[in-house]
């Protein structure tokens, strides 16, 4: 049969359910056990009348014995029937009147707990009630991959993994904030909207407001906003929430996807360092129940104290490249070498990242890269020891920067020359770059403790989970298509 005739058919059935005066979408209903309590607890349960609720699986039909198998979120049971001759309560369904229901409606069975003769856990009653008709049939297998992302709730039925790594999302970030608010740090939500939107090398998306009838962007960061609040008086703050990168799409990158930032004042990248090891070891816990992952051709152990690695000592002994004097047709043929693709017209510091990125894409790890050159790092602080450098910090693990961090540049007039060297590359063309916040570089003037600062996304999750990002988040964006 097509979908047509299985819909057709369904909706022939819910006109002879209305006709019989019976609402196939009541509000109420009355659920007094979760399916797992009755199958993980049957020794307490026995016997006990229980009211249970959920979506038809299977349906077995033999003659005056029908078998349903209904799940809800917490796991399946049986639902034994057997047709008796007295007509039912108004509105229910016994096992004469099964042929009106079919698997993917949910109902509601009240019965008494107890063992089949094959010793299957079951609810035997005679009566079940529809809470909701379905009109389309659930299919029995859903691998195409583009269909199962536009249809998630269908893909999540057929596919209960994919459900179950949603899960594991949301321990994923409950981790972190219990990790944060048990060191003292506060979640303070910061605006998506912003006038200027900087703190990461990314283009932004562009919407307009009617009410002001101006133009906003979407954050890239939550950065700038965080700082603001450390110039306001806190000490340690944190947000967790959507960020927008109008880029590719990739098994690393979505343009809408969540991502974690924290800033601490009066600690330095040494101190987060050391914290936000601490705080990913114990995420990957509490998500994972281990420290241990095999990852897209690595055996990862984070166990261990990550070593650390200065950038420009990586790309010298790997690549001979001075990223100090660099040598744009050196990183080119670099790049050109090992399969890269481009046109090549970019900044020179651009260049140097995607350099790094052949070596970051081979590295096991754990370990951590730290000083990134000046000219890649437009917010941190420069090294004591060596200005051409900055206190910034990345975790890398099987291939990826997991995160990024660094002591937080509170000097004003170093920052205007820094965003002002952003802005004209802005201005030359390159969309990443950063804009020219007057109004950060005025909150510094006012004055912003030495701090350190933060950043993650949910790629950390992807990555462990060993999936794409696509895979990992509830709705993935898709181009629109009508049905």
């Amino acid at each position: 049969m097509l979908l047509e005739d299985y819909r057709n058919e369904r909706l022939r059935k819910l006109e002879e359910i209305r006709a019989r005066g019976i609402d196939p979408y009541p509000a109420k209903s009355h659920r007094t056990a979760k399916i797992s309590e009755i199958v993980d607890h049957f020794d307490e349960k026995q016997g006990q009348e229980v009211s249970i609720v959920g979506r038809i699986v299977a349906i077995r039909s033999f003659g005056k014995l029908v078998f349903l198998k209904l799940r809800d979120y917490t796991g399946e049971v049986q639902v034994f029937m057997k047709a008796v001759s007295e007509a039912g309560p108004e509105g229910m369904f016994g096992a004469k009147e099964i042929k009106l229901l079919d698997i993917g409606d949910f109902v509601e069975a009240t019965g008494l707990v107890d063992k089949s003769q094959t010793g299957e856990i079951s609810v035997f009653c005679n009566f079940v009630r529809l809470l909701t008709k379905s009109i389309r049939p659930l299919p029995e297998k859903f691998t195409n991959k583009e269909e199962r992302y536009r249809r998630r709730y269908v893909d999540m039925n057929v596919n209960p993994e994919v459900r179950e790594r949603l899960v594991r999302r949301s321990k994923f970030w409950q981790a972190t904030r219990d990790f944060m608010n048990k060191h003292g740090f506060i979640e303070i939500n910061i605006p998506v909207l912003e006038h200027t939107t900087g703190g990461a090398d990314a283009e932004p998306f562009v919407t307009h407001m009617n009410a002001l009838d101006e133009d906003f962007f979407l954050r890239i960061s939550h950065e700038l906003p965080l700082k603001r609040l450390l110039g306001g008086g806190f000490e340690k703050v944190y947000d967790i929430g959507p960020r927008f990168r109008n880029e590719g799409v990739d098994d690393e990158h979505l343009p809408e996807h969540i991502a974690f930032e924290a800033y601490a004042a009066y600690e330095n990248y040494e101190d987060g360092m050391k914290f936000y090891e601490e705080m990913m070891k114990y995420v990957c816990m509490q998500t994972w129940g281990t420290l241990k992952f095999s990852v897209g051709g690595f055996e990862i152990d984070l166990d261990c104290e990550w070593p650390r690695y200065k950038y420009a000592d990586l790309l010298r002994d790997k690549y001979g490249v001075d990223v100090f004097n660099p040598d744009r047709e050196q990183l080119i043929k670099i790049l050109k070498e090992n399969g890269v693709e481009s046109d090549f017209d970019m900044t020179t510091p651009h260049l140097i990242d995607h350099v790094w990125k052949l070596i970051r894409k081979t590295s096991a790890g754990p370990y951590w890269v730290i000083e990134e050159p000046l000219s890649l790092s437009p917010l941190a602080k420069k090294s004591v020891d060596n200005p051409l450098v900055t206190e910034r910090f990345h975790p890398v693990i099987a291939g990826t920067e997991m995160g990024n961090g660094f002591s937080e540049l509170n000097d004003p007039l170093d920052q205007l020359e820094r965003f002002q060297e952003q802005q004209a590359a802005r201005d030359a063309g390159d969309a990443e770059a950063q804009m020219l916040d007057m109004d950060f570089v005025e909150m510094l003037e006012y004055g912003m403790p030495p701090a350190c600062g933060w950043g993650n996304s949910e790629r950390n999750f992807w990555l462990l989970e060993g999936v794409p990002g696509r895979e990992a988040v509830p709705f993935p964006t898709m181009k629109s298509k009508d049905d």
